[in-house]
């Protein structure tokens, strides 16, 4: 390809709606552009990193044995009124209704249309197991749209479907799309690590996200230390390590102290003189269902996603002054579990070995001291719904919790029956008894890795492309085009590249050799090479690295060979 064909229209500044670095880069080089908010248009170059993505994608489901299919993008609200999912999966749906006034939806994610097609095709344990994938667009009306590609309400994704006869078949299918994933994101050049997630509105037991490590990623990754501990979590699902009670103190009498306007934690702790750590959290909820009053150490933070898990609730929201008061009688601040009525209690399991602590009083400007589980309340469940922090014990081997930002670009999920069952997707056994076949999902974001593969690697300058997923593989710049025997000699080293199978882009455009230059650095090509009068001289190129800025000086009839050796470095 030529600079002078290719319409990848660069910009100069900084666009002024973009937020984050890859959405900059991505603009700038020529690679997107915006139609609405969270709509793009792909221009050529992000058209051939996107490919080089899904054809990694291919082959890795492909060697696990993955069947590519489409699957329609317009889904009938029938299947998901089916599933249950047509309420519940709230406003990110984009529904609409045809000329017949029959409801659809535009598909966010498939679990419903393959299940109706497996078990429409599906009969017999002999056609299990199963594992049918699709690369497509996804569809969410996100309420805040931004960052660019990285949350998008039109994207592209891979989405895989694994069909087992039990739970034992179904953890070998987990296990492959493990290994797929790890080679894919490997294959892309991505430093990378898969933590254990929430499986959040897709439902399910097991799961894991993919995250790319990178300062600018939305989510917080834990790790162990220990670099022969595998453990890695977000902070919606870290686990902590065992809780232990309080030293061996005596239990004392229960006590009432005046507080005045002490609110938080924080007054509490210093009006009394006492670690916040001794000290009862407790806060209150609204569910659709009911009031909770959630309960953790005064050190901690109510993990929301863990005590929507624990009270299986659709919707989860801090209650407000009103509700609080009606509830405690007091003022936000003062709430306490004991002597708390007709509302549910949700502790933490920290704050049930805690001995002689401190809470509310359920009263204005007023707490108890010497507050002890079990003697002074009671609790209906005891869980974990804490975050967990960097600097923990790790559960598995105590070593300390680190903690990096990352960028999900692929989760697996454990479904189970959740969809088989409610839709119908019944297999015989070797018996003739009929049982629900048992599901696993898969996703992967291919717009996504793209933008996560900017996040990770640029400068100041521009992208810096892993070379499995660049556009092209080098650029061959003539450092005047009003040279004939420059142009000759870059015509000559353009074909000798192409005729290897190398990628390369020849930028033929009548600009300064510093306007090339700094578009080279732009569009993130991973190598520059550079002809001069130097190079008709002595026949030889120069080669810049763009990773590294390294310079080498190869004679053109070592060139390919050379080129061929340094990508398979990069």
């Amino acid at each position: 390809m030529r600079t002078t064909e290719l319409f990848a229209p660069t910009l100069r500044e900084v666009p002024a709606e973009a937020e984050v670095i890859s959405h900059q880069l991505l603009l700038r080089a020529g690679f997107i552009r915006r139609d609405a908010a969270g709509i793009y248009t792909y221009l050529p170059l992000a058209i051939r990193v996107l490919k080089k993505i899904s054809q990694i994608i291919r082959e890795e489901m492909d060697r696990q044995g993955g069947q590519e299919l489409l699957m329609p993008i317009i889904q009938p609200a029938e299947l998901w009124q089916e599933s249950g999912r047509w309420d519940v999966y709230g406003p990110e749906l984009f529904r609409l209704r045809d000329r017949h006034d029959r409801e659809f939806a535009l598909g966010p994610t498939h679990e419903e249309i393959i299940t109706a097609l497996v078990r429409g095709e599906v009969n017999s344990y002999k056609q299990l197991p199963l594992l049918l994938y699709q690369i497509q667009n996804k569809y969410r009306d996100e309420r805040r749209p931004r960052f660019g590609l990285l949350r998008g309400r039109e994207f592209i994704m891979k989405d895989l479907y694994s069909f087992d006869r039990d739970n034992e078949g179904l953890q070998v299918s987990y296990m492959k799309m493990h290994e797929a994933y790890t080679r894919v994101f490997r294959r892309c050049g991505l430093r990378f690590r898969p933590v254990e997630a929430d499986s959040g509105a897709i439902g399910g037991s097991d799961t894991h996200e993919f995250m790319v490590l990178a300062d600018s990623g939305e989510a917080s990754v834990l790790f162990c230390e220990n670099g022969e501990c595998e453990y890695a979590a977000n902070v919606e699902k870290a686990a902590p390590a065992c809780a232990t009670a309080d030293s061996g103190e005596d239990q004392k009498p229960l006590g009432e102290v005046l507080t005045p306007g002490s609110h938080t934690v924080e007054e509490v702790a210093e009006f009394l003189r006492m670690p916040p750590h001794k000290i009862i959290k407790t806060l209150l909820y609204e569910t659709e269902k009911e009031v909770v009053a959630a309960l953790v150490r005064g050190d901690r933070d109510v993990n929301e996603i863990k005590l929507s898990n624990a009270l299986t609730c659709l919707r989860l929201k801090l209650a407000g002054p009103d509700t609080v008061r009606d509830v405690t009688g007091a003022m936000v601040g003062f709430a306490g579990p004991v002597n708390l009525k007709g509302v549910k209690i949700v502790a933490d399991p920290e704050v049930a070995a805690m001995v002689n602590a401190v809470c509310g009083a359920n009263m204005d400007d007023t707490h108890l001291t010497n507050v002890n589980p079990v003697r002074d309340f009671t609790t209906d469940i005891v869980c974990d719904i804490r975050m967990v922090r960097a600097g923990e014990p790790c559960p598995r081997c105590g070593g300390a919790l680190l903690e990096a930002k990352g960028i999900e670009v692929g989760q697996i999920f454990k479904l189970g029956d959740k969809y088989s069952k409610v839709l119908g997707a019944f297999f015989r056994d070797e018996s003739g008894q009929s049982r629900p076949v048992i599901m696993g999902c898969y996703g992967i974001g291919v717009t996504r890795t793209m933008a996560a593969a900017i996040e990770q690697n640029n400068d100041k300058d521009g992208i810096i492309w892993p070379a499995a997923i660049a556009p092209y593989h080098a650029v061959v710049v003539p450092v005047s085009t009003k040279d004939e025997s420059q142009m000759a000699m870059a015509e000559d080293v353009y074909g000798r590249l192409v005729g290897a199978g190398i990628e390369a882009m020849f930028d033929d455009r009548p600009e300064r050799a510093g306007v090339k230059f700094k578009d080279a650095d732009l569009i993130g090509y991973p190598l520059r090479i550079t002809i001069g009068t130097k190079a008709i001289t002595n026949n030889q190129v120069e080669i810049r690295v763009r990773r590294t800025g390294e310079v080498m000086i190869i004679p053109v009839d070592e060139l390919d060979k050379y080129v061929m050796e340094l990508l398979g470095r990069l």
